[in-house]
């Protein structure tokens, strides 16, 4: 017995069972692509945004279908366990789209501070009493 089979318990899955997991995975794949595009195509959710989520959908569709990357890839991190693999990338795709929304948040947040400021002087341009106009009035 090696040093790893002691360390490392023993979790035995069918044959069944991972090929379950394995279109469980795929269907969830397929369902966030069908969502993104349908909200897409509903003007829902723009483009720009979209992408993240069809990246994460085509990640998880090749580790689903290309058996053994998500081990391999483990064990190159050194993560002794795929489902913790999964779950770390889980954890930076959420950090990156967290990221990504904090700068799009901060570049609205200025805009609307901008656009305020410009509304304020069109209102106050508009609240002024026109000046007295140079032509005579007729009597």
């Amino acid at each position: 017995m090696t040093v790893a089979t002691r360390l490392l318990p023993a979790v035995h899955v069918s044959s069944t069972t991972a090929t379950l997991q394995r279109i469980a995975v795929i269907a969830i794949a397929v369902i966030v692509f069908v969502i993104v595009f349908e909200l897409v195509r509903r003007r829902a959710l723009m483009e720009r945004y979209a992408l993240l989520w069809l990246l994460a959908a085509v990640a998880l569709l090749v580790l689903a279908l290309w058996r053994g990357l998500l081990t391999t890839l483990a064990g190159d991190v050194g993560i002794y366990t795929p489902a913790n693999a999964l779950f770390a990338a889980g954890f930076v795709f959420v950090i990156v789209l967290l990221l990504h929304f904090s700068t799009v948040i901060s570049r609205l947040s200025e805009q609307n501070k901008v656009l305020a400021q410009r509304v304020a002087l069109l209102d106050e341009r508009v609240e002024q009493p026109a000046p007295p106009s140079s032509q005579p009035s007729d009597p």
